[in-house]
């Protein structure tokens, strides 16, 4: 994700940082910072949410 996208998203949740330069990984629908997964721009809460939901294409439980 490029630097212009992180921006736009901290801009979006409207999140005053410490740091006039640091931009935050937040989850785009709960506003989440921990556990976030970089690929699909969410949470893991939500993003397991609507993977089981099959909301995510491409995404399938894993089993073996």
């Amino acid at each position: 994700m490029s630097t212009e996208a992180k921006e736009y998203k901290a801009k979006q949740l409207k999140i005053k940082s410490k740091y006039s330069t640091r931009v935050y990984n937040r989850c785009a629908i709960t506003g989440r910072k921990r556990g976030y997964i970089r690929l699909f721009g969410l949470s893991r809460v939500k993003f397991r949410e609507m993977a089981n939901a099959g909301l995510l294409p491409g995404v399938r439980k894993a089993s073996w």
